[in-house]
């Protein structure tokens, strides 16, 4: 797939549940919650990977937890830290902020203006994953994207990709800005705050963990969907 005429690049903020090795005693005895949807979105980058590859697109990830420092969260947000980090002396707190999110933010802002000067148009993908029950309630999508409705642009290529997945699977659910805003607070929304429409798409796509979880065909099938679904979407040929 290639010939786009815009830029793409993904990113996928919450693709492990790695603690830093200093910080693992403090952890501990939450180890297990680590290992849930509070400490990762499994799947994210797994998608994001096979993304990257098939649409030759760049990627920046990071793995360690979002229970550590939460990259998809503004640095004064009241969960960018959790109930652990956010304990942390403020030196503490502000070396976490220094070592994990600023880098990894401003990578990802260099880039988008980068390709902004040279492409002129870029689209930003942010992969993630939804756990399928949240506080008693069943979540009712396979799949979420998430956008800001006031950009014309970024309502249109969000359709655009919805209709290019259901016309391949569809018996897929997929919503538009479920299960959260796509105006919340996040990656996309930050980078919005200092990219014009005409130069910047953001679209976060959320993931039903269910369907991460139930069987290795069918979360490969979604995969490929998913990614073709982006190439159509995006105007790519295929070769």
């Amino acid at each position: 797939m290639q010939h786009r005429t815009d830029a793409l690049i993904l990113t996928c903020e919450h693709g492990g549940n790695r603690v830093p090795r200093k910080h693992s005693r403090a952890f501990a005895p939450i180890a297990g919650l680590l290992a849930t949807h509070r400490g990762w979105d499994p799947g994210a980058l797994e998608l994001a990977r096979q993304m990257a590859c098939e649409l030759n697109a760049p990627l920046y990830f990071a793995t360690t937890s979002r229970l550590v420092v939460d990259l998809n969260r503004s640095p004064g947000h009241p969960r960018v830290f959790s109930g652990v980090s956010g304990g942390f002396s403020e030196p503490a707190r502000e070396q976490l902020l220094e070592e994990h999110y600023h880098p990894f933010r401003e990578q990802v802002m260099k880039a988008v203006g980068a390709q902004a000067r040279r492409r002129g148009k870029v689209v930003h993908i942010s992969v993630h994953s939804f756990t399928p029950i949240l506080a008693g309630i069943r979540r009712n999508a396979d799949i979420g994207l998430l956008y800001d409705p006031r950009r014309s642009a970024e309502r249109m290529l969000a359709a655009a990709w919805r209709e290019a997945i259901r016309a391949t699977d569809p018996g897929l659910r997929v919503r538009m800005n479920y299960p959260y805003r796509g105006t919340s607070d996040g990656h996309t929304t930050s980078l919005r705050g200092r990219f014009q429409p005409d130069c910047y798409r953001g679209i976060e796509i959320e993931i039903n963990q269910a369907i991460v979880r139930g069987g290795a065909a069918r979360w490969a099938n979604v995969r490929s969907t998913v990614t073709r679904g982006l190439a159509v979407a995006m105007g790519m040929e295929t070769q």
